[in-house]
């Protein structure tokens, strides 16, 4: 608590003192759009195109769970047109209400609003950086853009709220919007194809669930190293080996933010490839489509 008020005061100190060009330095003189996540700063400048400067929260590398923006982020957003939130990630859940607070008159837009949502009360986990375990609220599994179906929703949302900010380039937005939905529908395409042709597995394992979405889209079995939000037990992780046998699990996805050392034992007791992954990444396409490959060896 005492850090986020520090945090907080900082932000009025700077605010006080900096000069109001350097927000307009850094992004050409275009109002600014504030997303979470890279992957949602993706989809909205395909949208926007050039119309605005998008800027993510979270900076790449860091975990939206964890992250503490800095008095400097609190600075340029309070400058910001809107903010787009993906909904239920980490970050929102703490930071949401000061941010709201600190700028009264930021618009913000929920990106989740219309899509099917996971529910999961054991959705927690444990950060290698801290050590500390995080639930995410309300028992719902936030990673909604690992999905095909559900990036259709987002850049829908996307439309949306940036007819509502700038409605005088509507049409150029629903142009782009459109050309989007196209790319989304051909990624989609591509990752039914290979999910679809001989070989493929059905089944992966994952040390935290990030893909709960993209599993359903494809039908596919996601096996989550942690348990209920915690580093396997001695009993559990046997389990875990026994399932990976029975299950014929080829893949074990690994995300940078996260321990690997149980994956790497579960790997060497069951010959299963170790891959690593990044849904965090801005270049959501490329993302999908590797995920989708390395679950077809035929395809590599």
């Amino acid at each position: 608590m005492k850090k986020i008020y520090f945090l907080l005061l900082a932000t009025i100190l700077i605010a006080s003192c900096k000069p109001k060009s350097g927000q307009s330095d850094k992004t050409g003189g275009k109002p600014v759009i504030t997303v979470t996540l890279e992957p949602l700063r993706y989809f909205t400048e395909a949208i926007a195109g050039d119309r605005f400067t998008v800027v993510s929260m979270v900076p790449k590398g860091t975990s939206p769970e964890t992250y503490d923006p800095t008095p400097q982020q609190l600075v340029d957003l309070a400058r910001s047109k809107a903010y787009f939130r993906i909904g239920y990630i980490g970050f929102e859940q703490t930071w949401t209400d000061k941010l709201t607070d600190n700028a009264p008159h930021l618009q913000f837009f929920d990106m989740s609003q219309g899509v099917d949502l996971i529910y999961d009360n054991t959705h927690s986990h444990r950060h290698a950086e801290d050590g500390k375990e995080h639930h995410h609220a309300t028992g719902v599994e936030p990673h909604i853009w690992n999905s095909a179906t559900n990036a259709q929703i987002i850049a829908g949302n996307i439309l949306s709220a940036l007819c509502s900010i700038d409605k005088s380039n509507e049409s150029a937005y629903l142009e782009r919007y459109n050309a989007l939905c196209r790319q989304i529908e051909h990624t989609d395409s591509l990752i039914r194809q290979t999910l679809t042709a001989p070989g493929a597995d059905h089944a992966f394992m994952i040390y935290h669930p990030a893909l709960s979405y993209f599993a359903r889209d494809y039908g596919l079995h996601q096996i989550p190293i942690e348990a209920g939000g915690k580093e396997p037990s001695p009993a559990h992780l046997k389990a875990l080996i026994d399932t990976c046998k029975s299950e014929k699990v080829h893949v074990i996805f690994v995300q940078p933010e996260f321990d690997r050392r149980n994956a790497e034992i579960i790997a060497k007791q069951t010959g299963t490839r170790i891959v690593d992954i990044n849904p965090l990444s801005y270049d959501w396409e490329a993302e999908m489509l590797n995920t989708a490959k390395a679950l077809n060896l035929m395809k590599n």
